[in-house]
């Protein structure tokens, strides 16, 4: 969620919006059209010519690779840009260590400090 709030590049965003559209509505197509075409297989082997049940399962294997290919290469591209924006864009918060100097009351203060931090912050 930070990399979306985060003003970077639009351009990703958007690319990762549009692939997400994508694949909320390819994937029930897909699914649908291959149970269809393997539906269609199952009758013609019953009724009509091998021939056109493994053309519809050839095109049923088509489709699945195709829609799997592309998933897995748009997958494979957000995961990148995700490890390219955490790899420039840390947050590290530099904690003081206690001395012996510091009275204990402001050593306390300082240790609340640390525990009220963001858990995405890195504490070093």
């Amino acid at each position: 969620l930070q990399w979306l709030r985060n003003p970077g590049p639009q351009h990703e965003k958007r690319t990762l919006f549009g692939d997400m559209v994508c694949f909320l509505f390819i994937t029930p197509l897909a699914t649908i059209s291959g149970w269809l075409c393997l539906r269609g297989a199952v009758d013609h082997l019953h009724f009509s010519s091998r021939l056109e049940a493994v053309g519809l399962i050839a095109l049923t294997v088509a489709l699945f690779t195709i829609y799997l290919f592309w998933t897995l290469v748009s997958f494979r591209y957000h995961c990148r840009l995700y490890k390219e924006w955490r790899r420039t864009n840390q947050r590290v918060i530099l904690l003081i260590p206690t001395s012996a100097n510091v009275p204990s009351n402001q050593q306390s203060l300082l240790g609340l400090q640390a525990l009220k931090r963001n858990s995405k912050e890195t504490i070093v």
